[in-house]
């Protein structure tokens, strides 16, 4: 902003036109008995176009009759400005305390410059000490009064509540009696001009050789009118001072205009826009348009006219386009004969099979060639029909192959596979992997890095490709979720590992940064038109039987009773919740303090529940680990509260007392509540099958500051046995739920995510979870040890791949993966479309040796997840089928068939001898003397049934001897033997047994 000098270097003359700083007003009576205000004050005016600094200026008072030099305290410094056309405040001193507060001045001079009220000469001048008022420097002056050195006249007639005015255009004629008439005080402060702001018009778009309409430009702020300017016109066009740009461009190019609006007073601002000139519309084939062997057209940016058959249109869902394609055999390699007109109005007009002529702009956008801003007619004479180009995958597994294609009609070729379907519940789309089976996890098929990784990876991205429903709108908003989810149906899901069939054509483009295959029209309902998927349900109701004992790993998925709401009802803190689209809670988002993670409400646990228990039911195992269960200590319940529901729960809809659950340790030999997660590891299985070898233990001493499970679940073990096998036949079970690979602060070196390549990538915590591994294994030598076995069983969710490092630790220990060893073809999880196993029953050799299949019950982490309960009518159509097991969970179970060790069967036709063993009707036994063919169970034949607790104590059975100092358990009781005894119950008191405990 420009700012001129105050300084005139002449006295104050007449100024009728207004070009010099002035004197507007004067208020001398400030502060006595009945002012207007407080303080007395002097006004300034500047009636020019540019602010008029003050620095070096001085107010000045000199009394009426005096006749020397003010000096002291009647010469006041001034400093800022008086801006353009405004006003400038000066609070003087004060007579008393009557009269309003002025307005906030400008400036205020303290006790200094005090007027009187009868008369005086107040002065500005361009001086920094006192001058008379008759000197040069002087830039404009009032007398009133009594003042000995008026303009000409002095003005009269100030009172309390009048001041001195000059006119509102600072006319200044030097006659203070004509220029000061009195009136009621109206102290104004200044009043800043606004900077001057340019409207930015942004790009604009032009053809060269064509007049453009006129462009006008707009400012705002400053002191209007503006002059206006440009520099980097296209040549051909001009701007006019009053800011319309016109012309004609005479040649194609894209130009940076700065435009630049300069007001009255000097100010100027300036924007900076493109200005797009494209060549005149050329007449090209869609190939041309295309470009050869590129994936940008040489054409961006440029109009063109081009001619091809409709082969889809999307007049809704978001697309507001449609493709054409050159009809005939393909006669230009490397370059597509499809390409995607963009334009709302036009995707309304056409259909399927019309040929048309299309003019308009080319442009790429996010990756895919497309015509903008089209003009389309339709051709009197109608092209040949488009047939779908029949391509073996082989010829598209490049990128460089696809775009060859890109836009073209095509009908897939061979065998597609879904490999992902967790997009559908939003955008309505599933990712195929062309072939018999899904995309997989480079590292659970082999090492981070390794040659069979890598190539997996390459593997994955040769045969990736998204079947679309040819819209945009994502299903899990407000807007969109009274329309159906495309593809699915309540009995009709699209599971991972489903076969493709396809019965109409499809489009290959390239949008959302993917390859896809485009029906071609939108999908609003099963999609079976253009293509239905196998069902994998029907056949996998129920895991594969092994005609045994099973030991099985089941994540429940944040399986929590203590729903939010209940969290909430109890004052334990408070929660988020996710909502369906009545607005109802379905699932916890976030709680404060330690709270709960699952299911909203009791009517959202229901449904939780009622699949978890389905699933669970079907097992057919004889022992399942479970990971992602409420640990209830946290809600001020019994640790096991949420188990033993669960349980209950089971045997509710089994119909029996089928389940029982595997207590807690007790919290002496439990880390400390704070070291504990809200989520744990547990223990179900069927008393009926297994019995149970010692108490469970937890590992207490890797839970501290640093160490592997303070950021884990800590693994959980127990013993068992076959039901009345002995407990040297026990093999142990160790529970896991390690650190998961989401990011996070790092606990070792390591821990951060390799993210350069699918093939390395192990996710966050990957030095974590060796570290687990390797405490896991000494842990669990450590208990099977006190149990004296060398069967161990480690089970649950690592969060490792299966050839990812601690998985490599745990094989390096001696452990056998047994899903990957006699299961390979089946994963557990599924993670960005790709599978893989993080759930695992590893086994060591004497455990290994009990197993006798694997199998993955693919039940979960392959389902849609609109079908599970977290999803409850978040969709118009309700997908939930609370009986059936699938989508209960995110993981799949995974399932061993076991051979458990007991003494050999008892046969008719064998000799035994005193001490053989043999296993009959669920117990041992062990022979007395020496037998042929006499079945074990007379008590006093050669038979004695060989039973224990849990802790290891022999059962009282009547047809074993005891003799003097046995200890034996009975109804709960211990009973010490005082002499040899067979078939005499303990509980008499003149009996064999004394009661000891």
């Amino acid at each position: 902003m420009a700012v001129a000098s105050s300084l005139t270097g002449s006295p104050a003359l007449a100024n009728p036109a207004g070009t010099g700083l002035v004197i507007s007003e004067a208020y001398v009576n400030g502060g006595s008995a009945g002012a207007s205000y407080l303080n007395k004050f002097i006004e300034l005016y500047n009636p020019t176009g540019d602010a008029i600094a003050l620095t070096g200026d001085t107010l000045q008072y000199r009394a009426p009759t005096s006749t020397v030099t003010p000096s002291g305290s009647q010469v006041f410094a001034l400093s800022g400005s008086v801006p353009a056309k405004s006003h400038f405040l000066i609070q003087l001193p004060s007579n008393g305390a009557n009269g309003a507060a002025l307005p906030t001045p400008d400036l205020s001079t303290g006790g200094s410059v005090n007027p009187g009220a009868g008369g005086g000469t107040l002065y500005i001048a361009a001086s920094t000490t006192g001058v008379l008022p008759t000197d040069g420097a002087v830039i404009d002056k009032i007398g009133y009064g009594t003042s000995n050195s008026p303009e000409g006249t002095a003005a009269s007639g100030n009172s309390v509540v009048l001041s001195y005015q000059r006119a509102a255009d600072g006319t200044d004629t030097d006659n203070n009696l004509a220029d000061f008439p009195v009136a009621t005080p109206t102290p104004t402060a200044a009043t800043p001009v606004s900077d001057i702001s340019v409207v930015n018009p942004g790009t604009q778009n032009a053809t060269a050789g064509t007049a453009i309409a006129p462009i006008t430009l707009n400012a705002d702020g400053g002191t209007p009118p503006y002059t206006w300017t440009a520099t980097g016109l296209p040549v051909g066009l001009d701007i006019s001072g009053s800011g319309v740009i016109s012309g004609t461009p005479a040649a194609a190019g894209t130009s940076s205009v700065v435009v630049t609006a300069a007001d009255t007073s000097g100010r100027s601002a300036s924007a900076t826009f493109s200005f797009v000139v494209v060549a005149p519309a050329v007449t090209l084939t869609i190939a041309q348009i295309q470009g050869t062997d590129t994936d940008t057209s040489p054409y961006v940016n440029q109009t063109v006219v081009t001619q091809g058959v409709v082969t889809a249109a999307y007049p809704t869902g978001g697309f507001n386009g449609f493709f054409v394609e050159t009809p005939g055999p393909d006669t230009t390699p490397g370059a597509s004969d499809g390409v995607f007109v963009f334009g709302s109005n036009s995707a309304a007009q056409v259909a399927v099979g019309d040929s048309v002529q299309v003019t308009g702009k080319v442009q790429e956008f996010s990756g895919e060639t497309e015509i903008t801003g089209p003009t389309v007619t339709r051709l009197d004479t109608p092209l040949p029909a488009v047939e779908p180009r029949a391509i073996p995958w082989s010829g598209l597994d490049t990128d460089a192959e696809k775009e060859a294609h890109e836009g073209e009609l095509v009908a897939p070729q061979g065998t597609f596979t879904v490999s992902d379907n967790y997009d559908t519940n939003w955008y309505g789309s599933f990712t195929l992997a062309a072939g018999d089976t899904p995309l997989r996890q480079p590292t659970d098929a082999g090492t981070a890095g390794s040659a069979t990784a890598q190539a997996v990876a390459a593997d994955n991205a040769a045969r990736m490709i998204t079947l679309d429903d040819g819209s945009s709108l994502n299903y899990s908003t407000a807007a969109n979720t009274g329309k159906p989810v495309p593809w699915l149906t309540p009995t009709g899901a699209v599971t991972i590992g489903s076969t493709v069939t396809f019965h109409q054509p499809v489009v290959l483009e390239y949008r959302f940064s993917l390859w896809n295959f485009q029906p071609q029209h939108q999908v609003t309902d099963d999609g079976s038109a253009v293509a239905t998927f196998s069902d994998l349900r029907t056949g996998n109701q129920h895991p594969r039987s092994f005609g045994g004992p099973v030991l099985a790993t089941f994540n429940v998925e944040n399986y929590f009773p203590t729903t939010g709401e209940k969290y909430e009802a109890a004052g334990l803190g408070t929660c988020t919740y996710y909502n369906d689209r009545a607005g109802n809670h379905i699932g916890v988002n976030t709680c404060t303090g330690t709270g709960p993670r699952g299911a909203a409400n009791d009517a959202s646990f229901a449904r939780q529940q009622a699949k978890i228990v389905t699933g669970i039911n079907r097992l057919g195992a004889s022992v399942v680990s479970l990971e992602e269960v409420e640990n209830s200590v946290w809600f001020n319940q019994p640790r096991d509260t949420a188990l033993a529901g669960l349980v209950d729960a089971l045997n509710a809809a089994a119909g029996s007392t089928v389940w029982a659950y595997v207590p807690s340790p007790p919290a002496d030999k439990l880390p400390a509540r704070a070291d504990q997660d809200v989520i744990r590891t547990a223990f179900i299985y069927k008393p009926a099958e297994v019995a149970l070898v010692g108490q469970s233990q937890v590992l207490t001493t890797a839970s501290g500051p640093g160490q592997s499970f303070s950021i884990a679940r800590e693994p959980l073990a127990q013993g068992f046995k076959k039901v009345g096998a002995t407990d040297d036949n026990a093999f142990v079970v160790v529970a896991n739920h390690w650190k998961s690979k989401g990011p996070g602060t790092p606990l070792y070196p390591g821990d951060e995510e390799d993210t350069s390549s699918q093939a390395f990538d192990q996710g966050a915590f990957n030095a974590t979870r060796v570290h687990e591994a390797q405490d896991t294994i000494a842990f669990a030598s450590s208990v099977a040890a006190g149990l004296k076995t060398d069967r161990i069983f480690l089970v649950g969710d690592f969060n490792a791949y299966t050839h990812e490092d601690p998985m490599e630790t745990l094989y390096a220990g001696g452990y056998t993966d047994m899903g990957s060893t006699l299961n390979p073809a089946e994963q557990t999880y599924s993670f960005n479309g790709l599978q893989g196993s993080l759930d695992h029953v590893v086994a060591n050799p004497g455990a290994k040796a009990m197993v006798t299949g694997a199998d993955t019950w693919q039940i979960n982490a392959q389902e849609a997840i609109a079908y599970a309960y977290s999803r409850y009518n978040y969709n118009v159509t309700q997908f939930f089928n609370a009986g059936d097991p699938f989508a209960a969970s995110d993981h799949d179970p995974e399932l061993v068939g076991l051979a458990l060790p007991s003494a050999p069967d008892w046969n008719k036709s064998k000799i035994y001898n005193s001490g053989d063993l043999v296993y009959y009707n669920g117990s041992t036994w062990r022979a007395l003397w020496w037998t042929l063919n006499q079945k074990p169970g007379d008590v006093y034949g050669p038979w004695e049934e060989i039973l224990t607790t849990q802790d290891g104590t022999a059962l009282w059975t009547p047809s074993r001897i005891f003799v003097a100092g046995d200890v034996v358990s009975y109804q709960g009781k211990r009973y010490q033997a005082q002499w040899w005894t067979r078939n005499q119950k303990p509980g008499d008191p003149w009996g064999p047994w004394k009661l000891i405990g």
